[in-house]
């Protein structure tokens, strides 16, 4: 038989007919087909995708003047502003990639990631300038600093040798966008909390950039010029690749230095937006609004939410305020969002609290993300979908990291049995849709049986008065462990320690019910979420049944 293939002859990849896969190209296109249409609105400030785009092949070029090309680091301490939106593909334009700082990390943080980056360049807006100081005082090889001076922001300093403005206009006005020379090259460097050590460089490349920006749009039904509001920080995992799917899409983005219940409202209704992303702390933070805040929003908006897993009172919430809701879930080491829980037909026949707990659920991968499964971790067999049986949450496919930056073993042991490990445990439900029950450190196991923090804090988010709440494992002599629960109450709620319990009670199998209550603000990181790592180590401290503080 011949091995003669027929279709590989005489058909090879050439420039005609092949391109590596970028989010480059997205910005090149809208600006045009569309040079006209407004890319970002920042307070009074209008600004084209034309505009945009030629602003980004500036920046492209004056940082190649100084030498930034391909394997260079650029970091941005910046706001949700149109700076820091072009920086997502002006860097890259370079061969350079993009590391978004976490403008919340403490001196000590920002100036390790610099030092294991390799920084070459610092942008840097006066709102940091306190911690940046202290940053520049610890790092041994300095970067060139240049300020982002948003005429919108008062106070601060400025650090760096020249502005941004400055800086750009020393670039070429017939500058080119970048071809890169293959789309495994890296975009981006986003790093990991490190609430457990250093933060981990989670590298991104330009193909999985690409096809994550469409599979945002696929999963939100996206259709062309959306209004999109950035509560979401565009430093989060590059904003869940956000700034490539609007310029996918030809889509406005509204500018938001900070996340407040006013100032989301009073953008959804000036610039009738269509679509914001936020954690589910941002969208129990709008449903505590005050009432005459929600007044007037006659458009549809939607909002797509990840991070923690949201209480399906709060789904409700959202839904009975008029917002349709998409939950989708994902990791940095998968570009942000890469599962979603697609909703139903059915559904629509459910309460609205019933629907609201299918929604609350992970779901099912996205339309771009290969392969997903829930499985046992150490035979990596699946699980039944049997709605009970837990396991680990694995993925492989395009919407994977390339690795850990200069950590081969961590990436090696993430990567382990050809599927990346997510670290969460969950179910695997009879419709094919996965429901996280917890973080593998954070399973409660007490007298041997297997308690969901997730499911406790559910049941907590609940009651009338609970604004925010978090479960974790407290050490038992009796138990082994037992559940201790982190109370945050809404403004001008009172409740005690037996009436919290006596709620569960009613809720929950009686082995499940925390045995400990502490009131109070909870510890957060960072990115929002809670320091559950300090939550355990205070909870040593309270005593059974209860103790306020």
């Amino acid at each position: 038989m011949s091995t003669d293939n027929i279709y590989e002859q005489s058909l090879d990849q050439n420039p005609a007919n092949f391109a590596h896969l970028t989010p480059l190209s997205f910005i090149e296109r809208s600006a045009r087909v569309c040079p006209d249409r407004i890319a970002i609105i920042h307070g009074d400030s209008e600004i084209t995708w034309a505009q945009t785009y030629k602003r980004c092949c500036l920046l492209a070029s004056a940082l190649q003047k100084i030498g930034i090309g391909k394997g260079d680091t650029v970091s941005f301490m910046g706001a949700n502003t149109p700076e820091t939106f072009e920086a997502h593909f002006g860097v890259p334009m370079t061969g350079a990639v993009l590391n978004a700082l976490n403008v919340r990390l403490d001196a000590k943080a920002i100036a390790f990631i610099l030092e294991h980056a390799e920084t070459r360049v610092l942008f840097t807006d006066r709102e940091y300038s306190d911690t940046v100081k202290k940053v520049l005082e610890l790092v041994d090889n300095k970067p060139l600093v240049i300020d982002i001076d948003d005429p919108y922001f008062e106070g601060g300093e400025l650090l760096g040798e020249k502005n941004y403005d400055e800086f750009i206009a020393s670039g070429d006005d017939d500058y080119r966008c970048f071809q890169i020379e293959d789309e495994w090259q890296a975009i981006s460097l986003n790093y990991t909390s490190g609430t457990t050590g250093d933060p981990k460089g989670v590298v991104f490349h330009h193909r999985g950039a690409y096809l994550n920006a469409i599979s945002n749009v696929l999963c939100w039904n996206m259709t062309a010029h959306p209004v999109y509001l950035w509560t979401l920080p565009m430093f989060h995992c590059n904003g869940w690749c956000f700034p490539w799917s609007l310029a996918a899409v030809t889509g406005t983005s509204v500018c938001l230095r900070h996340v407040r219940d006013q100032a989301i409202f009073d953008a959804i209704k000036k610039h009738n937006v269509s679509h914001f992303c936020g954690a589910p702390v941002v969208l129990n933070t709008l449903l505590n609004a005050e009432d005459h805040m929600k007044q007037g929003i006659e458009q549809q908006v939607n909002v797509m939410t990840a991070g923690a897993a949201p209480p399906a009172a709060v789904l409700a919430g959202m839904e009975n305020m008029g917002f349709n809701v998409t939950h989708v879930y994902g990791l940095t080491e998968t570009y942000g969002p890469c599962v979603v829980c697609a909703p139903k037909d059915e559904w629509a026949e459910l309460s609205v609290d019933d629907r609201a707990e299918m929604v609350a659920r992970q779901g099912v991968r996205a339309p771009l993300q290969d392969e997903l499964m829930v499985a046992d971790p150490e035979t990596l067999e699946p699980v039944p979908q049997d709605g009970k049986t837990m396991g680990e949450i694995f993925m492989r496919g395009n919407l994977v990291m390339k690795g850990y930056l200069k950590n081969p073993k961590t990436t090696e042991e993430s990567f382990a049995g050809g599927w990346f490990h997510s670290g969460d445990l969950a179910v695997w439900h009879a419709d094919g849709y996965t429901q996280i029950k917890d973080r593998s450190k954070d399973i409660i196991i007490s007298g041997g049986e297997n308690i969901s923090s997730l499911e406790l804090e559910s049941v907590l988010f609940k009651h009338p008065k609970i604004l925010e709440a978090a479960v974790v494992a407290s050490a038992d002599e009796k138990w082994g462990e037992v559940p201790c629960a982190f109370v945050c109450l809404k403004a001008g709620q009172e409740m005690t320690a037996a009436e919290g319990i006596s709620y569960c009670r009613e809720e929950l199998a009686g082995f499940k019910i925390p045995k400990k209550v502490c009131f109070g603000p909870i510890e957060k990181t960072s990115t929002g979420k809670v320091q559950k790592f300090l939550l355990r180590e205070k909870a040593e401290k309270v005593d059974l049944v209860a103790k306020t503080g």
